[in-house]
């Protein structure tokens, strides 16, 4: 990486922000290897996974402003953050059970937080907000109900999902209190697919792979 860097003119114009796109890329990569039950696949896809973290880790290093990092200090950081969030493993801390070793996670997580705000940290703060809407309300909930918050409060109103009114291809489409409805709707199917153990999103992604395969199928049979 530190030859590409220097002499490939593609690698030495790279920034964070130009390898976005192939960070997400290669990590949706991974989850298909994992779907497909490939796994020489998935050694490849985690290797392209980790290039990507070496690529941000090198770039990072040549900061001159203090803020810099290397690869070594991401493999510490994550050392240390799982020693310290397993004290019952690596202290004198005992659970019972998994359920337990859940809830001491998010209480450290919350301690680590508030640390390093400086103040009351919420439970929702670091939530990427950027992720698929799926992932995304499915991590909101998960987080509310790891901070002890009440079942109903994910029971959204019309009222909690107003929104502006749409512009654009979604102007003209329905109302704003339409479109609010279904947004309170889709939000209410996760808090079905959380309480049956099962992740929306990947739910979503098996449905539509459903839906290829009968699609392909019916063009088959309309081609012949």
């Amino acid at each position: 990486m530190d030859r590409l860097r220097t002499e490939c003119p593609w690698d030495a114009r790279q920034t964070h922000e130009s390898l976005v796109p192939y960070l997400v890329e290669e990590t949706y990569e991974t989850l298909e290897a994992i779907e497909r039950g490939d796994i020489a696949e998935l050694r490849g896809e985690l290797g392209d996974v980790l290039l990507q973290v070496l690529f941000h880790s090198r770039i990072a290093a040549e900061r001159t402003d203090g803020t810099g990092f290397t690869i070594d200090d991401v493999a510490a950081d994550i050392a240390n953050k799982l020693v310290r969030r397993h004290p019952h493993v690596f202290a004198d801390v005992s659970v019972s059970d998994a359920d337990e070793v859940k809830r001491n996670w998010e209480t450290i997580k919350a301690e680590e937080r508030a640390a390093a705000g400086g103040g009351p940290a919420s439970a929702l703060d670091g939530v990427p907000m950027s992720q698929p809407a799926l992932s995304l309300a499915a991590q909101l909930q998960r987080r509310a109900s790891a901070a002890g918050a009440p079942p109903e409060l994910a029971d959204l109103s019309e009222a909690d999902t107003q929104l502006t009114e749409p512009t654009g291809p979604a102007a003209g489409q329905g109302t704003v209190g339409q479109a609010s409805l279904i947004g309170a709707e889709l939000f209410a199917l996760v808090t079905k697919a959380r309480a049956a153990g099962v992740d929306p999103e990947l739910e979503l992604r098996r449905a539509a792979q459903a839906f290829r395969d009968r699609y392909r199928d019916w063009e088959s049979s309309a081609g012949g």
